[in-house]
C-alpha cells in the first residue's frame, strides 16, 4: 500500500525534520510563547508584549505581559515578530519544474510522486507555510500524502487536495505533446466531455476524497499545445461541473489564464480562479458578485518568463506561451486589487521551486498591495478560500497553534518573510533556530 511505503518517511523525518517535543512532553502539558511583536489579527494593529498560551494542538488563551505558570515549557521569541501560519492556495507538492518533468506521468509510480512530495511538504513547513490547497497531481499519490501529515508520520503542511484536475480531453490538465499510442495510454482519468461525463468526473473525485474540484477552464502554459489559453470547456459543461461539485458540498476553484474561460465559469457559479492572467471588468464584477476569490500566483508567471529566456527544456510551445502570459501577471493583480477582489494567496510552487513562496509576498506589494494587505492574503483571505477559517489564519483562543516568526519588522520590509525564524504547527515546533 502506498500509505505505508510514505511512513517509511518518518524514520527519516525522526533525525532531520522531527518536530520538537515541546508541546508533547504530555497530553495535556502547556506551552507558552513569549511574543515581542504579535500580530494575531493581520489586518488589525500588533499587540507588543503578549503571551500565547496553547495546550495540545490549540491556543488556550493570549495574555498581556509575559506569564511564565508552573511547569509550563517557555519559547522565548521576545525579540521576533511572530504572526499566524500561512496558507498557500495553490502549490503541487509532488514535482518542481525542470529538465524530464514532463516525463514523471511515465518513469514515476504514485509512490515516487508521494516520496518526493513529502521532501517539498518538509521545505514548505519549514519556510512558513503551514496549511497548503494541493490542486493538481497522481490523485493517489495526493491522498497518500494528505494522510500521512495528518497522522503525523510525516512533517508537512495540513493540507486540502483537488486530486488530478478535470480537463477537456486534449485541455492543459491532459497529456499532450506525445505520439498518439503514449496520449491513448496515459490520459487523465479526469478528460471529460459533454455534461454527463464531467459530472462522472466530479463525483469519481469527490468519492476517492478530493477537498476541492480543480478544474482547468482555459488552456495553460506549461501543457505542450498550440491550443492557446482561452475557454476550452463548452458553457454546459462549465455549468454541469459547477453544479455536480455544489450539490455534494465541493467548491469549483478553476486554472483560467484567457477572459473567455474565467468569465464563462463565474457565469457557471464558480467559486475562485487561479491565475487570472487577462481578467477583465466583467472578471472583477462577476468576481464581486459571486464572492469569488482570485489566486493570482504572480510568482509563477515570473517564474516562467524568466525560464522562457534562460533554461533549455522548454518545447517551443511552452517557450511562446511563457514569453506571452508570464509578464501579464503582475499587472493583472494590481487590476484585481483596485477592482476590489478578494485575493487569496497562492503561489504555484511546484513551477517555481519549493520553500520560495514567500517571495509572492513581495510581488503582491509590486502589484500595489500594502505589506499588510498581502499578509492578509495569505492568512484570513486564504483560510476563508479554503474553508478552514474557524480553526487557522489568525492566533485566537480555540484556534489551531499555527505560529511563525520572524526577527525583522514584515511590515517596513516584506522581505523579512523569505527568512524564517520559528514555525509550529499545531502546537508542535518543526523550526526554531
Amino acid at each position: 500500500m502506498l500509505k505505508t511505503a510514505i511512513s517509511a518517511i518518518a524514520l527519516i523525518a525522526t533525525t532531520t525534520f522531527a518536530p520538537s517535543t515541546l508541546a508533547q512532553d504530555a497530553e495535556d502539558g502547556l506551552t507558552v510563547i513569549h511574543a515581542g511583536w504579535l500580530l494575531a489579527v493581520p489586518g488589525e494593529d500588533p499587540l507588543m508584549e503578549q503571551s500565547i498560551l496553547i495546550r495540545g494542538e490549540r491556543i488556550e488563551s493570549i495574555q498581556a505581559g509575559y506569564v511564565a505558570p508552573e511547569g509550563a515549557e517557555i519559547i522565548d521569541l521576545s525579540d521576533d515578530y511572530v504572526m499566524p501560519g500561512f496558507i498557500d492556495s495553490h502549490v503541487h507538492l509532488q514535482s518542481e519544474l525542470g529538465p524530464g518533468r514532463r516525463f514523471n506521468r511515465f518513469t514515476m509510480s504514485p509512490s515516487d510522486l508521494a516520496f518526493d512530495g513529502a521532501v517539498n511538504a518538509g521545505t514548505t513547513l519549514r519556510a512558513g507555510f503551514t496549511t497548503v490547497q494541493d490542486v493538481g497531481g497522481s490523485f493517489e499519490a495526493s491522498l497518500a500524502l494528505r494522510d500521512a501529515i495528518n497522522d503525523g508520520d510525516i512533517p508537512g503542511p495540513r493540507m486540502r487536495i483537488a486530486g488530478s484536475a478535470v480537463t477537456p480531453t486534449g485541455g492543459h490538465a491532459d497529456v499532450n505533446g506525445f505520439s498518439l499510442d503514449v496520449l491513448h495510454t496515459f490520459a487523465s482519468e479526469t478528460a471529460c466531455n459533454g455534461q454527463a461525463q464531467c459530472r462522472e468526473a466530479v463525483r469519481t473525485l469527490i468519492r476517492g476524497g478530493a477537498d476541492v474540484i480543480k478544474i482547468t477552464a482555459t488552456g495553460g502554459v506549461l501543457s505542450d499545445t498550440a491550443a492557446g489559453v482561452e475557454q476550452q470547456f463548452f458553457d454546459d459543461e462549465l455549468s454541469a461541473i459547477v453544479e455536480a461539485a455544489h450539490m455534494m458540498g465541493r467548491r469549483v476553484t478553476a486554472h483560467a489564464h484567457g477572459v473567455t474561460g474565467i468569465n464563462s465559469f463565474l457565469e457557471a457559479g464558480g467559486d475562485s480562479i487561479e491565475h487570472g492572467t487577462y481578467l477583465d471588468r466583467e472578471s472583477i464584477r462577476l468576481m464581486r458578485r459571486n464572492g469569488a476569490y482570485l489566486v493570482p500566483t504572480v510568482l509563477a508567471g515570473v517564474t516562467v518568463a524568466e525560464m522562457a529566456e534562460t533554461v533549455d527544456f522548454m518545447t517551443d510551445n511552452q517557450r511562446a506561451k511563457s514569453r506571452e502570459v508570464g509578464p501579464l501577471m503582475l499587472e493583472m493583480a494590481r487590476r484585481a486589487h483596485e477592482g476590489g477582489v478578494m485575493i487569496a494567496f497562492g503561489t504555484d510552487s511546484g513551477v517555481s521551486r519549493h520553500g520560495v513562496n514567500a517571495r509572492e509576498f513581495e510581488l503582491l506589494v509590486e502589484a500595489g498591495l500594502t505589506p499588510m494587505e498581502a499578509i492578509v492574503t495569505a492568512t484570513i483571505n486564504a483560510s476563508r478560500h479554503v474553508q478552514m477559517d474557524g480553526d487557522i489564519g489568525t492566533i485566537e483562543a480555540g484556534k489551531l497553534a499555527d505560529i511563525i516568526a520572524v526577527d525583522g519588522n514584515p511590515l517596513e520590509n516584506i522581505s523579512e518573510l523569505r527568512d524564517m525564524d520559528f514555525v509550529m504547527k499545531g502546537g508542535e515546533v518543526y523550526l526554531n533556530p
